[in-house]
């Protein structure tokens, strides 16, 4: 009888801060002072529902806090705070979403609202993102 293994599912995510990219569109800062971070090990948590990122990577990106809201945790209940949102970037797909503050020292955590956005489904088998086999693996945009 053969064993399957699990893993983590760990994948690049690049934010950029959305008030910085419009700035830059409308000519007010140049492109090269978008604030960026690159997190080269972002966890795949497909129990979590949006995009999780570190104090320091919100602050390095100059987010603000718009709101605080419940969340259900392996811990139990508590608040969370929400900040800003992002244009995030995975395998070159990209997306916009607001995200909420873990503290440092803890995983970026990908959950599945950006998933769904970018048309990925997680492949446990070999530990990564595939295009959605629905979508014929294509980031595409639902309208019914």
């Amino acid at each position: 009888m053969e064993t399957a293994t699990m893993g983590r599912v760990q994948v690049e995510l690049t934010v950029e801060s959305v008030e910085d990219l419009w700035a830059a569109r409308k000519g007010e800062i140049p492109p090269e002072k978008v604030r960026k971070v690159v997190i080269p090990d972002a966890l795949v948590d497909t129990g979590a529902s949006t995009i999780a990122l570190p104090t320091s990577v919100i602050e390095q990106l100059g987010l603000k806090k718009v709101k605080e809201r419940p969340v259900r945790a392996a811990t139990g209940p508590g608040t969370v705070s929400v900040y800003d949102v992002v244009q995030f970037t995975i395998q070159g797909r990209d997306g916009k979403l607001e995200v909420i503050e873990v503290p440092d020292g803890n995983p970026a955590l990908v959950g599945q609202l950006p998933l769904e956005m970018l048309c990925f489904v997680v492949d446990m088998k070999n530990h990564r993102l595939v295009g959605d086999p629905f979508t014929g693996g294509e980031q595409v945009l639902d309208l019914f």
